[in-house]
């Protein structure tokens, strides 16, 4: 069981690593033992990793939720290397401790009887604890990826969805484009009531597009860069529609779509 600290109102905690793999070329997936925060994280939340021994690299790194089982104490991470820190996370073997913060931000608001998932690159991630929280509820997923290689995640969503579909950029699996060579014909169908994204920004800006034009409600998932993750920085602010700056570690990471400027 992890050793828990108190940080102010959030909780800085040890969690134990269970499991390490490696998923394509560069990209991992960590399962971790961390009862206490297993029991408490909402889907779309995320932690902040220290990604060293001493102070180099000296931030922590942001991760999304990929998964968590309050039954078993357990935590998933879906990560990409992309820079020292990450890698430093790849190269931990079984039964290292991890220096986590959190959960941090504030998660997706749970509506809706018939609710369209679409996730685009690393921004798949979050949306898989998504899934489990919707059960029973029949959900759809809509996957975007610029290869094959990058969708791995197929057989998870598989899983617990209804039905997934896929789009890739090269055209190596599924529909060829990317998630708009899908989106409007799914959403014609009329039957979603709900629809939650996570992925880059102009995929996410479109689909929202897409979504309002159908009159169906859409949640956006942000990721930013993040120094602190506690709305002390103002590193990850974004503009909101109505003129005023959110902190996307504290306000979001997820909004209302006709909340924030994508």
């Amino acid at each position: 069981m992890g050793k828990v600290k108190t940080l102010g109102d959030k909780r800085r905690f040890s969690a134990t690593l269970v499991q390490q793999q490696q998923m394509n070329h560069d990209v991992y997936r960590m399962v971790l033992s961390a009862p206490e925060i297993a029991a408490m994280i909402k889907p779309g939340q995320f932690l902040q990793l220290k990604t060293g021994r001493l102070m180099d690299p000296l931030l922590r790194r942001p991760i999304s939720i990929a998964d968590a089982d309050d039954g078993e104490g357990t935590l998933q991470l879906v990560y990409r290397v992309v820079g020292e820190g990450t890698k430093y996370l790849a190269g931990l073997q079984q039964g290292a401790e991890i220096d986590i913060l959190g959960p941090l931000g504030n998660g997706f608001t749970l509506q809706g009887e018939r609710p369209l998932i679409v996730g685009g690159g690393m921004g798949i991630a979050p949306l898989l604890y998504l899934v489990r929280a919707l059960c029973p509820k029949p959900v759809d997923v809509l996957l975007a990826g610029r290869e094959a290689s990058e969708l791995f995640w197929i057989k998870l969503f598989a899983e617990r969805c209804q039905a997934v579909h896929v789009t890739t950029d090269d055209g190596s699996l599924g529909t060829k484009g990317n998630a708009l060579a899908l989106l409007p014909q799914l959403l014609a169908q009329g039957q979603y009531d709900m629809l939650y994204t996570c992925g880059p920004d102009p995929m996410m800006e479109a689909v929202a597009k897409e979504a309002a034009k159908h009159g169906v409600p859409c949640q956006v998932s942000l990721e930013r860069y993040m120094a602190c993750g506690i709305g002390a920085c103002l590193s990850c602010s974004c503009g909101a529609k109505d003129g005023s700056r959110k902190k996307v570690c504290t306000d979001g990471p997820v909004f209302w779509a006709e909340e924030v400027m994508l």
